[in-house]
């Protein structure tokens, strides 16, 4: 077995966008006249779409909504985090990021985004940053029905880059998914996938219990070292 390809998070792998995401949606929970909570935030939001995130948190307050209406509250805030991030001079990309993107490029190694954000808002983020040229697929939280923890947008994206690379013949046991929350690690191994935790939001030890590899910050990343662990699962 060789490692194949990289699939990157997003919020909070890529871009250290929590807060803006935490503003937003208590703005819109107070746009509904209801009471916006801290502390769910990251426990309810962290790690999953935007989609499953609002729905849990309306319904939590008894307010059962459809996809539509659903779908209009994620469009306006989809519009206000895109004002935000136009406002701003340079974005909060994580350190280390384009240092650790050079080392798959130099292993010539396909590059994948899974994310529950909306399509709309990775592509911001990647083309504002210039990193577009490096991803080959994105798996936005508007292609699949479930957030993680649920495994179908890694799963998805590895139909994707076989898609973009029919002679890869990639499997999931053959691809580094690279998370920052317990709900993402839990998908990209129900996938079936190895996974670098980056102590990005939560802390190194709570990570390191759960992925194959835990850095502090991503340019910390031996992939050298990674691809030898991979090689050696033939032996």
């Amino acid at each position: 077995m060789s490692l194949k390809a990289v699939i990157f998070d997003f919020n909070g792998v890529i871009i250290n966008d929590e807060a803006i995401h935490q503003q937003l949606t208590e703005e819109i929970i107070i746009g509904e006249n209801l009471c916006p909570s801290t502390d769910e935030f990251r426990e309810v939001c962290l790690g999953r779409s935007d989609r499953a995130c609002l729905e849990e948190i309306l319904k939590r307050r008894g307010r059962i909504v459809t996809q539509e209406y659903l779908t209009q509250l994620l469009t306006r805030k989809a519009d206000a985090y895109q004002r935000q991030l136009e406002a701003m001079e340079k974005l909060p990309i994580y350190p280390g990021l384009e240092d650790l993107i050079f080392k798959i490029r130099v292993a010539q190694l396909p590059m994948g985004v899974v994310s529950g954000a909306l399509r709309c808002e990775v592509e911001l983020v990647i083309n504002r940053a210039n990193l577009a040229q490096y991803f080959c697929v994105i798996v936005a939280g508007d292609d699949i029905k479930v957030s993680k923890p649920e495994p179908d947008g890694y799963l998805l994206a590895v139909d994707k880059i076989n898609q973009q690379y029919p002679t890869l013949n990639l499997h999931s046991h053959e691809c580094l998914a690279i998370e920052d929350t317990p709900a993402g690690i839990e998908a990209a191994k129900r996938a079936g996938m190895q996974v670098v935790g980056v102590a990005n939001t939560y802390p190194f030890h709570m990570l390191q219990r759960q992925t194959n590899w835990t850095v502090d910050y991503l340019n910390d990343l031996e992939l050298e070292r990674v691809q030898q662990v991979y090689s050696q699962a033939l032996q």
